[in-house]
């Protein structure tokens, strides 16, 4: 079975992704340079906080059931599956940005800015939010595959609603792990921006591969001039 590499992720939308995944940096870095070192809430978290742990108090298990999308088992299923699709479709890279994009959020979170800055929740390192990073990914993903044109028109409302409901599964995902007092607000907002902004730089660089590698279609065009030349020499 031959899987063709697929038409470009992100087409004429180069531009904006490479806007986004800017903005993404710079939220992040003014956040982790803002909140560098800190062991407790500024005003504006505890404003937000609070509200959601005062009402999610003595709901811990339905908590850790709203926060599991955001966790490495549901990830890998739905990266899976989605990769699974994009094999079918016959969109290699499609394929490839669903299985490298909650890796390399995670990785960024966990592996790089939580030490980096150092912000602690209750004695955690909580800076920023891993489980919303990987839930942020996973929902840009699906809104690049399923979303930037071409795309069937038939199926434009589920598409659409399909991406509608894993933005809401990362809104809770967020609102969770505020309520289950791991993460600040703030760090919920730098995880989502490492999510969105690591989904744009995969995207880009594989466009730029695309671009770079020859199709199908000009290899078989040149294997008949090659045959060609090898025949008359």
């Amino acid at each position: 079975m031959v899987v063709r590499r697929g038409r470009p992720l992100l087409g004429d939308y180069r531009v904006w992704a490479g806007l986004t995944l800017a903005a993404c940096v710079i939220v992040t870095v003014a956040l982790g340079l803002l909140f560098n070192g800190q062991t407790g809430p500024d005003g504006f978290d505890n404003a937000v906080d609070s509200p959601a742990v005062a009402f999610f108090r003595g709901h811990e298990t339905l908590l850790l059931w709203l926060a599991a999308p955001g966790t490495s088992i549901p990830a890998i299923v739905v990266s899976a599956a989605v990769a699974a699709g994009c094999l079918l479709a016959g969109r290699l890279n499609g394929a490839v940005l669903a299985v490298t994009a909650v890796p390399v959020a995670t990785g960024l979170d966990d592996g790089l800015l939580k030490h980096l800055f150092h912000r602690t929740y209750l004695g955690q390192i909580a800076f920023p939010s891993g489980h919303t990073g990987s839930a942020t990914a996973m929902t840009a993903t699906l809104a690049v595959l399923l979303l930037v044109p071409p795309q069937p028109a038939a199926t434009r409302a589920a598409r659409v609603a399909l991406v509608a409901v894993a933005c809401v599964i990362t809104a809770i995902v967020a609102t969770a792990v505020i309520g289950l007092r791991w993460h600040y607000f703030t760090d919920t907002v730098a995880g989502a921006a490492v999510g969105l902004g690591t989904v744009c730089a995969l995207a880009l660089v594989l466009d730029l591969a695309w671009r770079r590698l020859p199709s199908r279609r000009a290899r078989e065009n040149t294997r008949p001039r090659e045959a060609i030349t090898r025949t008359r020499h």
